[in-house]
C-alpha cells in the first residue's frame, strides 16, 4: 500500500492494530517520506502555516482534471509533522471547497489516539494546517462565485 492508495481508514486501522507508539510513529514518518515533491521555490513566508513550531509550507491549486477540486501539497522540515502532514492532506486533498468546508478532522486526531499522544504544540500546528486549508477552500470557493457571477452577468 503506498502513498497514493492508502486511506484514513486504512491509517486507522493499522493504528488500532498497533499499539506501540514508536511503531505508529515509524507509520507517520514513512506517510510523510512519501508526500508529493513540494516546489522549493514555494518555500516561502507567504506559504508558510502560522502556528506550527516546525516549518510547514501548504500551497493548493484546482485539480487540471475537475476545476472544482483542490489538490493540496505541503511539507515541513520535521519528520513526525510531515506525517501529520499526509494525514491531513489525506483528508482534504482532491475536494471541493464545500466537501472541505464540511470535513470536521478532530475525530479522525482522537481515534488516531494523537491527542493523547502529540505534543500540545505538534497538536496545535496540526489544527493550524487544518484552519489554513479551510481558509484556502472558502477563498477558493469565493473565487469561483465571484468567476460564475461574472460569468452570468
Amino acid at each position: 500500500m503506498t502513498f497514493e492508495t492508502m486511506t484514513l481508514d486504512d491509517v486507522v486501522e493499522t493504528f488500532e492494530f498497533i499499539e506501540d507508539w514508536e511503531e505508529r510513529y515509524r507509520i507517520l514518518i514513512d506517510l510523510g517520506r512519501k508526500l508529493p515533491e513540494f516546489p522549493e521555490a514555494q518555500r516561502i513566508e507567504k506559504n508558510r502555516v502560522e502556528g506550527c513550531t516546525s516549518n510547514v509550507w501548504l500551497i493548493s491549486h484546482r485539480d487540471e482534471d475537475d476545476p472544482e477540486r483542490l489538490i493540496f501539497i505541503a511539507d515541513s522540515d520535521a519528520f513526525i509533522v510531515k506525517g501529520l502532514i499526509a494525514l491531513v492532506l489525506m483528508a482534504y486533498s482532491g475536494h471541493t471547497p464545500e466537501e472541505i468546508e464540511a470535513t470536521d478532522i478532530s475525530d479522525l486526531f482522537i481515534r488516531l489516539g494523537l491527542e493523547q499522544n502529540l505534543s500540545p504544540n505538534r497538536r496545535d500546528g496540526f489544527y493550524a494546517m487544518v484552519a489554513r486549508i479551510h481558509a484556502l477552500a472558502a477563498a477558493a470557493k469565493e473565487a469561483g462565485s465571484s468567476q460564475a457571477r461574472t460569468t452570468t452577468e
